[in-house]
């Protein structure tokens, strides 16, 4: 009599031991998904309230601004609660004090909201109308001087510049060695010029001339899927580019009031709007930033108006040599950083202080928002 053969018992074994891996692969997955489902389904609880937040942030930026005018301060400068310095005199003694805009408890979260004031920066759309009278040279010496202030090359400047001011100018008229729609066309993907003001600064970017190291400056490696289109539609190679230590990002603001805050204003932008060396515009900032020689510290002396006679190189320096110049802004950048739990967002608002139109505590006018979006 024969009998049936006994199946081995490894091969039952190794049966039992995929359907565990199995199960625990699907156990893994569920549990993965289920994990990402929650994470987003926060997200979208979050996404209200990450909004308020952000908004508040704005509103906690428009109090201290009005609130530093209500008190009298006569300038705007960096010693002041607003851009994150002590206070400066009235300050100290009023509704701002002990305001901490770093880290802002608010709710289960936190808000971290950064001013700084836009007239720190030439108005690139005003530029024709600045420092108007004999020497004091055009808008596209002004862009040049700023492009000479970065270590642009001579020639690749007037390019840029007068290129510039063809991009915002409200005619097809080339410039000596602008650009106009005609070239803009000629590309891939075309485009025309704009004939208009600027409404944001990045569209310097469409500039013939102007490429992600010259608009970003040191900033540019985080930059590097931004491109100018060549004349025959190729991508610039961000590798051969030079690098500069500033950029027009820096120098430059498509809003402000049009004047260059002497108490605010960095040494490139001193250079370029009053048409100076770095030593003497480092001169300005020793003469404002105090004995200690640093800014947005108890001991700063901000100018109280926009005479340079105290400056060391500036004593006789005439006006119509200058970009035009003031020791108060009107218009502020904010950028709140809004962070709840695991979610984090930014904002970023531009105000206006005093201007016709805003309404708010201040008795000179109060605080007006006139741009708000999200990063």
């Amino acid at each position: 009599m024969r009998l049936n053969p006994t199946p081995p018992r490894g091969f039952a074994l190794i049966i039992v031991m995929t359907v565990i891996f199995v199960l625990a692969i699907l156990a893994g997955g569920f549990a993965y998904s289920m994990k990402v489902e929650t994470r987003l389904a926060a997200n979208a609880n979050n996404d209200s309230e990450l909004e308020w937040m952000g908004r508040s942030g704005v509103e906690l930026a428009k109090y201290v601004l009005d609130q530093s005018m209500r008190v009298g301060a006569r300038y705007t400068s960096l010693n002041q609660l607003w851009a994150g310095g002590p206070g400066d005199g009235p300050e100290t003694n009023s509704p701002l004090a002990g305001i901490n805009l770093k880290h802002y408890v608010l709710g289960q979260g936190f808000i971290s909201v950064h001013i700084a004031d836009l007239e720190r920066k030439i108005n690139l759309n005003r530029i024709a109308g600045f420092a108007p009278g004999p020497g004091a040279g055009s808008g596209s010496e002004l862009i040049q001087r700023a492009l000479g202030v970065m270590g642009v090359d001579a020639a690749q400047s007037a390019l840029i510049s007068d290129s510039i001011l063809d991009w915002k100018d409200t005619d097809d008229a080339t410039g000596l060695s602008g650009t106009e729609s005609d070239f803009y066309l000629g590309l891939d993907p075309p485009y025309f010029a704009k004939n208009g003001p600027f409404d944001d600064l990045a569209e310097l970017l469409l500039v013939n001339g102007v490429t992600p190291q010259i608009y970003w400056g040191p900033r540019a490696p985080a930059h590097q899927r931004q491109f100018v289109a060549t004349k025959r539609g190729r991508r610039a190679d961000p590798g051969l580019a030079p690098t500069y230590p500033v950029g027009l990002v820096d120098l430059f603001t498509p809003i402000s009031s049009g004047a260059v805050n002497l108490n605010t204003a960095s040494m490139y932008v001193l250079e370029a709007a009053l048409g100076v060396t770095d030593d003497i515009a480092a001169n300005v900032i020793r003469t404002r930033a105090g004995l200690d020689g640093v800014e947005g510290t108890e001991d700063d002396t901000p100018f109280q108006n926009a005479s340079l006679a105290m400056v060391p190189g500036l004593e006789a320096m005439p006006p119509t040599a200058r970009a035009p110049l003031t020791t108060i802004s009107s218009y502020f950048e904010v950028t709140v950083d809004v962070q709840l739990g695991n979610s984090h967002r930014e904002c970023v608002a531009i105000v206006g202080r005093g201007i016709p139109g805003a309404v708010g505590l201040g008795s000179e006018g109060g605080v007006k928002v006139l741009q708000f979006s999200w990063r």
